[in-house]
């Protein structure tokens, strides 16, 4: 057998190597980074400020935005870092870390969308039970799960990580760290780790989606059904900002 190094310490390739683009992209993604946090920390405190938001439909927005806000500031902060020193090593430790907090954002966006198409669902198509169906109490114990089975999801896919010997490569070809780069680096058997992946996936992923496109499907089904033309507009202009979401973040992740 040959002798196999055991990698202590990683190096994130970044998204460029060239010299002459690294001032460039970091205050492109500067700018981009204090306008995702100045947008979403508006959001929340509008939400906070005006009881006239005090409805479960700016709950989760208010929920989704600070997601928004804190899966930016895992990857981005040390972007800019390497950018701007050209330091792109980083520990196992702390590149197992930015993967539990990346998943766990990821994980928790993807099922408060999913509660979202859930509470519009109730509020058009079934309008007279709606407070009743989305209570305080049932608003806060749904985000509670959410962001339980977002923890169990994260927690488990790092430990199983942890697990693995890295030692094929030191170099990952991203900006940060995710899963896939440290499979291809690793030395050990990876079956149970991509299977825990295709588990998660179906389970959190697929099981998150059909529920957002059956609300939809209902949803229209209830406005087509609506005679008055204004009446329609109004009903379907509450559905936009998350319709528009959505869109957004499926679309990403099918790209």
């Amino acid at each position: 057998m040959r002798n196999q190094t055991i990698v202590k310490e990683l190096i994130l390739v970044g998204l460029s190597e060239v010299p002459s683009l690294q001032l460039p992209l970091f205050l492109f993604f500067l700018l981009i980074y204090l306008l995702t946090l100045i947008w979403n920390l508006l959001i929340i405190v509008l939400i906070v400020t005006d009881s006239h938001l005090h409805v479960p439909m700016y709950f989760f927005l208010g929920n989704l935005a600070g997601l928004d806000l804190c899966s930016s500031s895992v990857t981005v902060p040390r972007m800019l870092f390497d950018l701007h020193t050209q330091t792109r090593q980083i520990t196992i430790t702390d590149c197992l870390t930015q993967v539990f907090f990346f998943m766990f954002c990821a994980t928790s966006e993807v099922s408060l969308l999913a509660v979202m198409s859930y509470d519009r669902y109730a509020a058009i198509c079934q309008p007279l039970h709606y407070i009743q169906t989305m209570s305080w109490k049932v608003c806060v114990q749904l985000v509670s799960i959410v962001w339980c089975l977002s923890l169990i999801h994260s927690s488990i896919e790092v430990c199983y990580t942890f697990q693995l010997n890295l030692c094929k490569s030191d170099i990952i070809e991203s900006f940060f760290c995710d899963l896939p780069q440290l499979f291809q680096i690793s030395c050990s058997d990876i079956f149970i780790n991509i299977l825990l992946v295709f588990i998660f996936v179906i389970f959190l992923g697929v099981g998150s989606l059909i529920p957002t496109f059956l609300s939809y499907v209902y949803i229209f089904n209830t406005v087509l059904k609506i005679k008055v033309k204004g009446s329609r507009s109004k009903v379907f202009s509450t559905c936009t900002p998350h319709l528009t979401v959505v869109f957004i973040f499926y679309g990403s992740v099918f790209f």
